[in-house]
């Protein structure tokens, strides 16, 4: 048997002139943890990755009524202290004290589900056994009596030697026990024996007496909750409304988000302009107002998209609803070695891969989440969609091709498959050499189904706008700034040079011989460049090049100077270059962020850009006249 350990009573006072108390919430996937942080902390909340790893920790400070604060640490949630999954060895790590930068928590709260406690509270031994002070959150109170459960908290306490209370994250229910331990206020029973961790059979049963000793029982499922999945989880309606969720949220994230992200367009205009006239002419200006300013905007007018793409992901995740959706496509996702839980990301990277890839964080295997991550850029992303309007527009006549699809549309829809093909040859490939893996069985709980809390998505909403801002939008500000650079200089006479005479004209014109077998010029060459920013890029430098200030995707203009530039061989050869390349630094930035180092992006980003060559070059070839 284990030490007995016995969770004692800490002084507030004795932690003054050390530093605030460190106490780390525990707990299994689904119990409702993240919600009782959020309640907890609010806004004061900080996210950032563990030394090393790519696993996200939260940190934040709760004000407790005694006038002093506790920092908490929300720990990703786990099943058990034997660590299997990345997840699982940083819980284990910070509770032993052995993670660099973050010391070994005072206290814990093991927040489990009251109305799934049989299997939860097998992970009360293993946590009580470390010999910290912790606390057994009981959430989702609420739930358990409204679907007639029922427990002797007093009784449950004496049985596992630790202070339990029962309360609900969600409405904020019983949190008052919850406030004096944080404080260190709460006492703790007598110490009981405790089975040790690798006796798996002997912790399940102790859990089950305990239970039994406490007069637990177990709620019944909600009666909608067998209703939605006997028609969610059907073999033949499940897919159907698995398929419809999909098309509604991939057409909501243009829909819903496009007047948003139009307005915020207009906003960067209109505060650009204001800058630009409230300044004289010079070179901070420009700096200023095209550099700084014009790499600010590119980042802020996708911002809409990000906040609909992960409201639909929380309202899913929190419903219960997300769980049924990773289920019903793994049979389809395990085709090409990955789980059904790639496919949200995937399907996300529609909109924009840098949301996509933060995304990933859902899929537990390493290997999986990583050949999620390096395929997701190949999905058809908004910012790929100037381009292609251009180009199609110039070169391909709009006539009826398939009932009311045309030609235009038709291409369209063309550029998306083959992304679509390209995306899933590259996983099929990964799994089965550099990240092959064995194949487990796909075991996922299966929560009732919820309402969403608002509070909970707007946090969660709040949360993802920084860390969108700030991995993707420093990146792509500091790369505009140097593009500027490069677009300006030499000076001539004080002025900045023309662009065709400006270091980036001389880079394009050195590139020219290597693109010149795709059917490009140089001018093509120095979007090439530029695009590197943001894919949508191109469109405002050919405008500057051929002379049109104003010219974007709709310009006719410019797509008569590229009908003369270009063969259609070339302008395939450009559409396709565009569908496989990753013309976009703020999706590297984030995929070396999310991986952990450069070694990943680096393969990434050669790989994507040797398939865009030499696929833009076939098509070339085999156009060309």
């Amino acid at each position: 048997m284990a030490t007995p350990c016995h969770p004692e009573v800490v002084d507030p006072a004795a932690k003054v002139g050390a530093g605030r108390r460190l106490v780390a919430l525990v707990g299994p996937p689904n119990s409702g943890k993240s919600t009782l942080f959020n309640r907890l902390t609010g806004l004061r909340q900080k996210v950032a990755n563990y030394p090393g790893v790519t696993v996200e920790k939260k940190v934040g400070t709760a004000k407790l009524t005694a006038g002093f604060d506790v920092d908490v640490v929300d720990l990703p949630g786990v099943y058990s202290l034997e660590p299997r999954s990345e997840d699982e060895v940083i819980t284990h790590d910070v509770l032993e004290g052995k993670v660099p930068g973050i010391r070994r928590p005072d206290a814990v709260v093991l927040v489990l589900d009251a109305t799934n406690l049989n299997r939860h509270l097998t992970l009360a031994a293993p946590i009580i056994a470390l010999g910290m002070p912790t606390l057994v959150a009981l959430n989702m109170a609420d739930d358990m009596r409204r679907r007639g459960g029922s427990l002797d908290v007093n009784e449950l306490s004496k049985r596992i030697g630790s202070p339990v209370a029962l309360l609900s994250g969600k409405t904020g229910e019983g949190l008052e026990p919850l406030r004096e331990f944080l404080e260190g206020r709460l006492g703790a029973p007598p110490p009981v024996q405790l089975p040790v961790l690798q006796d798996v059979p002997r912790c399940r049963a102790w859990a089950v007496e305990a239970n039994a000793k406490a007069g637990y029982r177990q709620p019944a499922p909600p009666e909608w909750t067998r209703r939605l999945d006997a028609v969610f989880l059907h073999p033949i309606a499940g897919p159907l409304v698995f398929l419809t969720v999909i098309v509604a949220v991939f057409q909501s994230i243009f829909t819903l988000a496009q007047p948003l992200m139009d307005a915020v367009e207009m906003m960067i205009a209109v505060s650009g302009g204001w800058i630009e006239s409230s300044l004289a002419p010079s070179l901070f200006r420009s700096l200023l107002v095209e550099g700084v300013w014009g790499g600010v905007g590119s980042v802020l007018v996708f911002l809409p998209q990000i906040l609909v793409l992960f409201l639909f992901i929380g309202v899913l995740e929190d419903s219960g609803y997300l769980a049924r959706a990773a289920l019903i496509a793994d049979r389809t996702m395990a085709k090409v070695g990955l789980q059904g839980k790639s496919f949200i990301p995937l399907l996300s990277a529609y909109a924009c891969a840098v949301p996509a890839i933060l995304a990933t964080r859902t899929i537990e295997n390493k290997r999986d989440r990583i050949a999620t991550i390096l395929i997701a850029p190949f999905m058809t992303c908004s910012a790929r969609l100037p381009v292609y309007t251009l180009v199609i527009a110039a070169f391909i006549p709009e006539q009826r091709l398939l009932g009311p699809i045309g030609t235009r549309a038709g291409a369209m829809l063309g550029l998306y498959l083959i992304g679509f093909l390209a995306a899933f040859g590259t996983a099929s490939l990964l799994k089965s050499s550099v990240l092959k893996s064995v194949r487990t069985p796909f075991m996922l709980e299966l929560p009732p189904y919820r309402r969403p809390s608002l509070r909970g998505l707007g946090l969660r909403l709040y949360d993802r706008t920084k860390v969108f801002l700030r991995r993707a939008g420093t990146i792509i500000l500091g790369t505009t700034v140097i593009l500027w650079i490069l677009a300006t200089i030499p000076m001539v006479d004080g002025q900045p040079a023309a662009i065709e005479s400006s270091i980036a004209g001389t880079l394009g014109r050195a590139l020219e011989p290597l693109v010149a077998p795709l059917g490009f010029n140089w001018k093509i060459a120095i979007g090439l460049i530029t695009s590197l920013a943001a894919r949508e890029v191109i469109v405002g430098t050919l405008g500057t090049i051929y002379g049109m200030e104003s010219a974007d995707e709709t310009s006719q203009g410019l797509q008569a100077a590229l009908q003369a530039d270009l063969s259609i061989g070339g302008a395939v050869a450009l559409l396709v270059f565009f569908a496989f390349a990753m013309q976009c630094m703020s999706t590297v930035a984030v995929v070396r962020r999310e991986t952990g180092g450069w070694r990943w992006p680096i393969i990434q980003f050669t790989y994507m850009t040797a398939l865009a060559y030499i696929c833009a070059f076939g098509a070339n070839q085999l156009l060309s006249p």
